[in-house]
Protein backbone atom coordinates (compact mmCIF):
# COMPACT_ATOMS: atom_id res chain seq x y z
CA UNK A 1 0.00 0.00 0.00
CA UNK A 2 2.66 2.04 0.76
CA UNK A 3 4.06 2.24 -3.23
CA UNK A 4 0.80 3.44 -3.96
CA UNK A 5 -0.45 6.90 -5.30
CA UNK A 6 -3.93 7.61 -5.04
CA UNK A 7 -6.41 10.59 -4.00
CA UNK A 8 -8.18 10.38 -1.02
CA UNK A 9 -12.12 11.74 -1.95
CA UNK A 10 -13.03 10.24 1.16
CA UNK A 11 -11.63 12.76 3.61
CA UNK A 12 -14.55 15.15 2.95
CA UNK A 13 -17.69 12.64 3.35
CA UNK A 14 -16.08 11.35 6.53
CA UNK A 15 -19.00 13.19 8.61
CA UNK A 16 -22.33 14.64 8.49
CA UNK A 17 -20.18 17.86 8.96
CA UNK A 18 -18.06 17.97 6.79
CA UNK A 19 -20.39 16.90 4.19
CA UNK A 20 -23.06 20.07 4.56
CA UNK A 21 -19.64 21.56 4.47
CA UNK A 22 -18.47 20.73 1.16
CA UNK A 23 -22.30 20.38 -0.19
CA UNK A 24 -22.17 22.33 -3.73
CA UNK A 25 -25.81 22.19 -4.42
CA UNK A 26 -28.27 23.44 -2.04
CA UNK A 27 -32.31 22.81 -2.31
CA UNK A 28 -34.37 25.85 -0.61
CA UNK A 29 -38.01 26.63 -0.22
CA UNK A 30 -37.56 29.91 -2.34
CA UNK A 31 -36.57 27.73 -5.15
CA UNK A 32 -40.21 26.12 -5.16
CA UNK A 33 -43.06 26.85 -7.24
CA UNK A 34 -46.44 25.09 -6.31
CA UNK A 35 -49.03 24.04 -8.98
CA UNK A 36 -53.01 24.78 -8.03
CA UNK A 37 -55.66 23.63 -9.36
CA UNK A 38 -59.39 26.07 -9.22
CA UNK A 39 -62.32 24.98 -11.16
CA UNK A 40 -66.18 26.67 -10.60
CA UNK A 41 -68.70 25.99 -8.30
CA UNK A 42 -68.78 25.52 -4.62
CA UNK A 43 -67.83 23.15 -1.68
CA UNK A 44 -65.46 21.44 -4.37
CA UNK A 45 -62.06 19.14 -3.71
CA UNK A 46 -61.80 16.70 -5.82
CA UNK A 47 -58.63 14.73 -5.39
CA UNK A 48 -57.36 13.91 -8.47
CA UNK A 49 -57.31 9.91 -8.71
CA UNK A 50 -53.97 9.52 -10.55
CA UNK A 51 -51.74 12.19 -8.81
CA UNK A 52 -52.66 11.37 -4.60
CA UNK A 53 -52.13 14.54 -2.78
CA UNK A 54 -53.32 16.95 -5.29
CA UNK A 55 -56.92 18.80 -5.63
CA UNK A 56 -58.83 20.68 -8.01
CA UNK A 57 -60.58 22.91 -5.56
CA UNK A 58 -63.32 25.78 -6.07
CA UNK A 59 -62.90 29.25 -4.88
CA UNK A 60 -64.42 28.58 -0.90
CA UNK A 61 -61.63 25.87 -0.74
CA UNK A 62 -58.65 28.09 -2.47
CA UNK A 63 -58.21 29.90 1.03
CA UNK A 64 -57.11 26.78 2.92
CA UNK A 65 -55.09 25.85 -0.05
CA UNK A 66 -53.08 28.82 -0.01
CA UNK A 67 -53.05 29.07 3.90
CA UNK A 68 -51.33 26.14 3.25
CA UNK A 69 -48.66 27.17 1.05
CA UNK A 70 -48.16 30.19 3.10
CA UNK A 71 -47.20 28.34 6.20
CA UNK A 72 -45.03 26.14 4.53
CA UNK A 73 -42.49 28.87 3.00
CA UNK A 74 -43.28 28.12 -0.42
CA UNK A 75 -43.22 31.85 -2.05
CA UNK A 76 -45.34 31.12 -5.32
CA UNK A 77 -48.19 29.42 -6.81
CA UNK A 78 -48.70 29.16 -10.72
CA UNK A 79 -52.62 29.27 -11.08
CA UNK A 80 -54.68 26.38 -13.67
CA UNK A 81 -58.43 27.24 -14.31
CA UNK A 82 -60.94 24.71 -15.22
CA UNK A 83 -64.08 26.26 -16.59
CA UNK A 84 -67.64 25.71 -16.24
CA UNK A 85 -68.10 26.61 -20.00
CA UNK A 86 -65.97 25.83 -22.85
CA UNK A 87 -65.64 26.46 -26.80
CA UNK A 88 -64.09 26.58 -29.55
CA UNK A 89 -62.15 30.08 -29.07
CA UNK A 90 -61.78 29.34 -25.54
CA UNK A 91 -63.16 32.41 -24.17
CA UNK A 92 -63.29 31.77 -20.59
CA UNK A 93 -59.61 31.81 -21.00
CA UNK A 94 -59.55 35.48 -21.00
CA UNK A 95 -62.86 36.71 -19.74
CA UNK A 96 -62.94 39.48 -16.82
CA UNK A 97 -64.50 36.63 -14.39
CA UNK A 98 -62.67 33.50 -15.98
CA UNK A 99 -61.91 31.13 -13.36
CA UNK A 100 -58.01 32.00 -12.85
CA UNK A 101 -58.84 35.84 -12.99
CA UNK A 102 -61.23 35.32 -9.64
CA UNK A 103 -58.41 32.69 -8.61
CA UNK A 104 -55.84 35.54 -9.10
CA UNK A 105 -57.82 38.33 -7.35
CA UNK A 106 -58.75 36.22 -4.04
CA UNK A 107 -54.90 35.32 -3.16
CA UNK A 108 -53.66 38.49 -4.22
CA UNK A 109 -56.33 40.05 -1.88
CA UNK A 110 -55.52 37.45 1.04
CA UNK A 111 -52.13 36.64 0.57
CA UNK A 112 -50.43 39.65 -0.94
CA UNK A 113 -46.75 38.18 -0.37
CA UNK A 114 -47.36 35.04 -2.60
CA UNK A 115 -46.06 35.29 -6.32
CA UNK A 116 -48.94 34.68 -8.19
CA UNK A 117 -48.02 33.18 -11.77
CA UNK A 118 -50.51 32.19 -14.21
CA UNK A 119 -50.72 29.55 -16.69
CA UNK A 120 -51.41 31.15 -20.33
CA UNK A 121 -53.01 28.33 -22.53
CA UNK A 122 -56.33 27.72 -24.28
CA UNK A 123 -56.25 23.94 -23.78
CA UNK A 124 -58.53 24.21 -20.80
CA UNK A 125 -61.13 26.12 -22.57
CA UNK A 126 -61.39 25.14 -25.93
CA UNK A 127 -63.91 22.69 -26.63
CA UNK A 128 -61.44 20.36 -28.21
CA UNK A 129 -58.52 20.91 -26.19
CA UNK A 130 -55.73 22.52 -28.16
CA UNK A 131 -53.70 25.03 -27.24
CA UNK A 132 -54.44 27.23 -30.11
CA UNK A 133 -57.42 27.61 -32.78
CA UNK A 134 -58.91 25.22 -34.87
CA UNK A 135 -59.64 25.85 -38.82
CA UNK A 136 -59.98 23.72 -41.37
CA UNK A 137 -58.93 20.88 -38.51
CA UNK A 138 -55.35 23.03 -38.52
CA UNK A 139 -54.28 24.72 -35.34
CA UNK A 140 -53.43 28.09 -36.72
CA UNK A 141 -50.77 29.67 -34.90
CA UNK A 142 -50.81 33.60 -35.84
CA UNK A 143 -54.97 33.83 -34.95
CA UNK A 144 -53.93 32.18 -31.94
CA UNK A 145 -51.58 34.58 -30.73
CA UNK A 146 -54.20 37.49 -30.84
CA UNK A 147 -56.21 34.96 -28.29
CA UNK A 148 -53.04 34.17 -25.73
CA UNK A 149 -52.30 37.88 -25.93
CA UNK A 150 -55.49 38.65 -24.49
CA UNK A 151 -55.31 35.62 -22.14
CA UNK A 152 -51.87 37.10 -21.04
CA UNK A 153 -53.41 40.59 -20.45
CA UNK A 154 -56.77 39.76 -18.64
CA UNK A 155 -54.97 37.78 -16.41
CA UNK A 156 -52.23 40.68 -15.60
CA UNK A 157 -55.28 43.15 -15.23
CA UNK A 158 -56.49 40.43 -12.44
CA UNK A 159 -53.21 40.84 -10.76
CA UNK A 160 -50.66 37.94 -11.59
CA UNK A 161 -47.22 39.00 -10.52
CA UNK A 162 -45.92 36.83 -13.25
CA UNK A 163 -47.33 35.40 -17.17
CA UNK A 164 -46.35 32.16 -18.05
CA UNK A 165 -47.65 31.10 -21.54
CA UNK A 166 -47.61 27.38 -22.41
CA UNK A 167 -48.87 26.92 -26.14
CA UNK A 168 -45.73 26.76 -27.78
CA UNK A 169 -46.94 28.88 -30.74
CA UNK A 170 -44.35 30.34 -32.98
CA UNK A 171 -44.07 33.78 -31.75
CA UNK A 172 -46.04 33.73 -28.69
CA UNK A 173 -43.32 35.21 -25.89
CA UNK A 174 -43.43 38.34 -28.65
CA UNK A 175 -47.36 38.75 -28.62
CA UNK A 176 -47.20 38.23 -25.38
CA UNK A 177 -44.89 40.90 -24.60
CA UNK A 178 -46.15 43.27 -26.65
CA UNK A 179 -49.60 43.04 -25.76
CA UNK A 180 -48.52 43.16 -21.51
CA UNK A 181 -46.70 46.34 -22.88
CA UNK A 182 -49.22 47.75 -24.45
CA UNK A 183 -51.62 47.58 -21.78
CA UNK A 184 -49.27 48.93 -19.75
CA UNK A 185 -48.09 45.87 -17.96
CA UNK A 186 -44.45 47.04 -18.71
CA UNK A 187 -43.18 45.40 -15.45
CA UNK A 188 -44.89 41.91 -15.51
CA UNK A 189 -41.90 39.22 -16.60
CA UNK A 190 -43.05 36.22 -18.71
CA UNK A 191 -41.92 33.34 -17.45
CA UNK A 192 -42.04 31.48 -21.03
CA UNK A 193 -42.59 27.56 -21.17
CA UNK A 194 -39.36 27.69 -23.90
CA UNK A 195 -38.81 24.05 -24.26
CA UNK A 196 -41.99 22.18 -23.94
CA UNK A 197 -41.59 18.44 -24.91
CA UNK A 198 -44.34 16.37 -26.44
CA UNK A 199 -44.18 14.27 -23.58
CA UNK A 200 -45.96 11.13 -22.26
CA UNK A 201 -45.40 12.37 -18.92
CA UNK A 202 -48.15 14.93 -19.09
CA UNK A 203 -50.88 12.08 -18.52
CA UNK A 204 -52.10 12.89 -14.93
CA UNK A 205 -52.07 16.36 -15.19
CA UNK A 206 -54.51 16.28 -18.20
CA UNK A 207 -56.77 14.54 -15.65
CA UNK A 208 -56.34 17.32 -13.59
CA UNK A 209 -56.52 20.09 -15.85
CA UNK A 210 -59.66 18.37 -18.19
CA UNK A 211 -57.49 19.36 -21.21
CA UNK A 212 -56.54 16.30 -23.48
CA UNK A 213 -56.99 16.88 -27.02
CA UNK A 214 -60.22 15.59 -28.57
CA UNK A 215 -58.46 14.50 -31.88
CA UNK A 216 -54.90 14.48 -32.99
CA UNK A 217 -52.16 15.60 -29.96
CA UNK A 218 -49.99 17.95 -29.49
CA UNK A 219 -46.41 17.33 -31.97
CA UNK A 220 -47.54 20.05 -34.38
CA UNK A 221 -46.44 22.66 -31.93
CA UNK A 222 -44.82 20.80 -28.95
CA UNK A 223 -41.55 19.49 -29.12
CA UNK A 224 -40.29 16.43 -30.40
CA UNK A 225 -38.07 14.24 -27.46
CA UNK A 226 -35.39 13.58 -29.53
CA UNK A 227 -34.17 16.55 -30.36
CA UNK A 228 -31.55 18.97 -28.17
CA UNK A 229 -30.71 21.42 -30.18
CA UNK A 230 -34.03 22.78 -31.70
CA UNK A 231 -34.38 22.86 -27.76
CA UNK A 232 -31.73 25.73 -27.90
CA UNK A 233 -33.19 27.48 -30.74
CA UNK A 234 -36.57 27.69 -28.90
CA UNK A 235 -35.23 28.69 -25.88
CA UNK A 236 -32.90 31.43 -28.02
CA UNK A 237 -36.16 32.74 -29.97
CA UNK A 238 -37.72 33.36 -26.22
CA UNK A 239 -34.94 35.36 -25.23
CA UNK A 240 -35.10 37.47 -28.39
CA UNK A 241 -38.54 37.96 -27.96
CA UNK A 242 -38.57 39.05 -24.20
CA UNK A 243 -38.82 36.44 -21.78
CA UNK A 244 -37.48 37.00 -18.19
CA UNK A 245 -37.62 33.48 -17.75
CA UNK A 246 -37.17 30.04 -19.75
CA UNK A 247 -38.93 26.82 -18.17
CA UNK A 248 -38.08 23.56 -19.52
CA UNK A 249 -40.96 21.09 -19.15
CA UNK A 250 -40.69 17.76 -18.57
CA UNK A 251 -37.97 18.22 -16.29
CA UNK A 252 -36.18 14.66 -14.96
CA UNK A 253 -36.02 13.08 -18.70
CA UNK A 254 -34.66 16.21 -19.90
CA UNK A 255 -31.67 17.51 -17.28
CA UNK A 256 -29.56 17.54 -19.98
CA UNK A 257 -31.24 19.75 -21.96
CA UNK A 258 -31.89 21.91 -18.48
CA UNK A 259 -27.86 22.10 -18.51
CA UNK A 260 -27.80 23.63 -21.82
CA UNK A 261 -30.06 26.02 -21.67
CA UNK A 262 -28.69 27.01 -18.68
CA UNK A 263 -25.30 27.50 -19.95
CA UNK A 264 -26.64 29.31 -23.16
CA UNK A 265 -28.36 32.02 -21.21
CA UNK A 266 -28.38 34.00 -18.43
CA UNK A 267 -32.15 33.91 -18.34
CA UNK A 268 -33.26 32.27 -14.92
CA UNK A 269 -34.44 28.52 -15.79
CA UNK A 270 -37.25 26.85 -14.63
CA UNK A 271 -37.80 23.34 -14.72
CA UNK A 272 -41.18 21.71 -14.29
CA UNK A 273 -41.38 18.24 -12.59
CA UNK A 274 -44.32 16.82 -14.29
CA UNK A 275 -47.20 15.28 -13.50
CA UNK A 276 -46.14 11.79 -14.76
CA UNK A 277 -42.94 12.20 -12.60
CA UNK A 278 -45.09 12.47 -9.41
CA UNK A 279 -47.73 10.09 -9.99
CA UNK A 280 -44.75 7.39 -10.46
CA UNK A 281 -43.16 8.43 -6.92
CA UNK A 282 -46.35 8.68 -5.34
CA UNK A 283 -47.35 4.62 -7.07
CA UNK A 284 -43.74 3.32 -5.75
CA UNK A 285 -43.82 4.99 -2.75
CA UNK A 286 -47.92 3.21 -1.69
CA UNK A 287 -46.57 -0.04 -2.73
CA UNK A 288 -43.42 0.33 -0.58
CA UNK A 289 -40.38 0.35 -3.59
CA UNK A 290 -39.16 3.59 -2.41
CA UNK A 291 -38.81 6.04 0.05
CA UNK A 292 -41.08 8.86 -0.99
CA UNK A 293 -38.57 11.75 1.04
CA UNK A 294 -35.69 10.51 0.19
CA UNK A 295 -36.42 10.07 -3.66
CA UNK A 296 -38.04 13.11 -4.05
CA UNK A 297 -35.43 15.42 -2.26
CA UNK A 298 -32.82 13.39 -4.47
CA UNK A 299 -35.19 14.43 -7.98
CA UNK A 300 -35.26 17.61 -6.81
CA UNK A 301 -31.69 18.23 -6.16
CA UNK A 302 -31.15 17.11 -9.21
CA UNK A 303 -32.78 19.50 -11.10
CA UNK A 304 -31.05 22.55 -9.08
CA UNK A 305 -27.94 20.47 -9.70
CA UNK A 306 -28.56 20.02 -13.62
CA UNK A 307 -28.90 24.24 -13.66
CA UNK A 308 -32.50 24.74 -12.95
CA UNK A 309 -33.17 28.06 -10.84
CA UNK A 310 -36.66 27.44 -9.71
CA UNK A 311 -38.75 24.12 -9.59
CA UNK A 312 -42.76 23.94 -10.39
CA UNK A 313 -43.63 20.86 -8.29
CA UNK A 314 -46.03 19.40 -6.90
CA UNK A 315 -44.42 18.16 -3.85
CA UNK A 316 -43.49 21.75 -2.85
CA UNK A 317 -45.05 21.82 0.26
CA UNK A 318 -43.71 18.49 1.20
CA UNK A 319 -40.63 19.46 0.23
CA UNK A 320 -40.83 22.83 2.34
CA UNK A 321 -41.32 20.72 5.32
CA UNK A 322 -38.24 18.25 4.36
CA UNK A 323 -35.84 21.01 4.03
CA UNK A 324 -36.71 22.38 7.78
CA UNK A 325 -35.97 18.77 9.16
CA UNK A 326 -32.92 19.21 7.73
CA UNK A 327 -32.59 22.57 9.61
Amino acid sequence: MNELTFHRHRRLRSTPGIRNMVRETVLRKEDLIFPIFVLEGSDIKNEVPSMPGVYQVSLDHLGEEMNRLESSGVPAVIVFGIPEHKDENGTQAYAEEGIVQKAIRQIKQNHPDLTVIADTCLCQYTDHGHCGIIEQGTIVNDTSLDLLTQTAVSQADAGADIIAPSNMMDGFTAAIRHGLDEAGHINIPVMSYSVKFASAFYGPFRDAAHSSPSFGDRKTYQMDPPNRLEALREAASDVEEGADFLIVKPALPYLDVVREVKDETSKPVVAYNVSGEYAMIKAASANGWLDEKEVVMEKLTSMKRAGADLIVTYFAIDAAAWIDEKQ
